[in-house]
């Protein structure tokens, strides 16, 4: 019985393609040969018949020459034993009998007419049944008659050579062809299983497995680079769920109970308006923080799912940052800091208006908030080497360059940060929205502070299409 792994071999799409591949090259072969053997053939028997033809042409002169009695010699003298043996003569009176030559008698089916013609006669000089014989047969003007021919036999036995021959390459081919397809179907019968085997264990929830390269650098290395590649974003999606959902039940479970309590204590108490009023106040204001992380963990799942990069159109930096700046100043003068616009270069990028808005008023409020009262806040945007750099500073603290990758991801925040309000979400939003935009985002010391440079490579060409600004709630 054969075995499992031949019968997956034999049902699997790339061997059925092989096969069908060696059969359409064995009907190629077959063909190439099938031509070769014709024409090969031909060209033997058209030699032939060019050589009685010449054969005949000299007979002829001699009979118009020296007569019958000339061409008699003729004819015995290239029949005789010592000439080519393959030549076939005989010359008959106008009673059939045999003049000269090595055949034993006129055929009946041979007729004089000069036509080329296959027969089957005896020769004299040989024993045994008869041969194949080409011929031509001509009627003299006295009533004689000759035939000129040439054995065949020996052009039959090439021909059945050559026949075998070629039938044994086509056989060798196929077989080949046929091996080729089998080792082709395995190998990539195999790397089906591996990418088969990645799956399910992937599919049993070990996110972690990877599809194995080989070094060829073929279709299927490409193919497992771009699996591997989809498989490391749906784990870090994955993971950023996890984060999200534990980090949401962290985060929201203080305010959720703080309420809960304010609630319950208030409806203890007794009745009274104002103490309602200041609870519900309260329980306003909680309800706000924890609508601002929803907000938040919204735009960055927008950003990050990649929905929005259908909808981005080109736009002008210059412009956004002008507004988002004229939209944040009473914010920044109600902290007692100050907002300067640099040097803002015009670069138009395609881009997401509204989530590239709130990125920025994200910075702005960072600045706010760590660079204290009195914080100078500088805003510029440039253009080098074909980007376009967009740079927020400030005078706070900063952040250590061990930690400035890490704030980068969702509700962390540093001790230095516990005692001012927020999420921890709004760097990571910023980060998101980079990502979205393929653009690069970069911490840096600016002593004293922090510098924050924004990177856009792609830029667009022409006019930036208009679009009314918004204002971008800080989160």
């Amino acid at each position: 019985m054969p075995s499992v792994q031949t019968l997956r071999l034999s049902r699997s799409a790339t061997f059925r393609l092989a096969l069908a591949y060696a059969g359409l090259f064995g009907i190629s072969m077959l063909l190439l040969f099938g031509g070769l053997y014709w024409s090969t053939t031909a060209l033997i028997e058209r030699q032939v018949a060019d050589t009685v033809a010449a054969e005949l042409r000299a007979l002829a002169d001699r009979y118009r020459d020296e007569g019958l009695g000339g061409l008699q010699l003729a004819v015995g003298q290239r029949s005789a034993g010592g000439s080519e043996p393959e030549s076939v003569y005989l010359l008959a009176d106008p009673a059939f009998r045999p003049l000269a030559g090595n055949l034993r008698d006129w055929p009946e089916e041979a007729v004089p007419d000069g036509s080329w013609t296959q027969l089957r006669l005896y020769r004299r000089d040989r024993e045994g049944g008869p041969i194949l014989v080409g011929a031509r047969a001509f009627q003299l003007p006295d009533g004689s008659r000759l035939l000129v021919g040439r054995d065949l036999e020996a052009r039959r036995r090439f021909q059945a050579t050559l026949l075998r021959n070629l039938a044994i390459g086509l056989g060798v081919t196929l077989t080949i062809a046929l091996a080729g397809g089998v080792l082709v179907g395995r190998r990539l019968l195999r790397r089906v299983d591996a990418v088969a085997e990645t799956s399910r264990r992937i599919m049993d929830g070990d996110l972690t497995q990877r599809v194995p390269r080989g070094r060829s650098g073929d279709e299927f290395d490409r193919l497992a680079e771009s699996l591997n590649r989809m498989l490391e974003r749906i784990e870090a999606l994955m993971g950023g769920m996890r984060l999200v959902t534990d980090s949401l039940a962290h985060d929201l479970r203080s305010p959720l109970t703080r309420l809960k309590g304010r609630i319950e204590l208030t409806l203890l108490g007794p009745a009274d308006p104002e103490a309602y009023r200041q609870s519900l106040e309260q329980a306003l204001a909680e309800i706000d923080t924890i609508q601002s992380t929803f907000n938040a963990l919204l735009a960055i799942a927008e950003a990050e799912s990649g929905a929005a990069r259908g909808r981005l159109e080109p736009l002008s930096l210059r412009e956004l940052v002008t507004d988002v700046a004229e939209l944040y100043q009473p914010v920044v003068e109600e902290a007692g800091a100050s907002l300067t616009l640099g040097r803002l270069e015009e670069a138009r990028v395609p881009g997401h208006r509204q989530l590239l808005a709130q990125a920025l008023a994200n910075l702005l409020d960072n600045a706010v908030k760590y660079g204290g009262p009195g914080g100078a806040i500088e805003i510029s945007l440039l253009r080098r080497n074909g980007e376009a750099e967009l740079q927020v500073r400030d005078h706070g603290p900063g952040i250590p360059e061990a930690a400035r990758e890490r704030v980068l991801e969702r509700f962390v925040r540093l001790d230095t940060a516990r005692s001012q309000p927020g999420s921890g979400l709004g760097l990571s939003l910023v980060a998101a929205v980079a990502r979205l935009h393929e653009s690069r985002l970069a911490l840096e010391a600016a002593e004293p502070g922090l510098r924050v440079h924004w990177s856009f490579t792609r830029l667009a060409e022409g006019a930036a299409s208009p679009s009314p600004s918004g204002k971008a709630l800080p989160q």
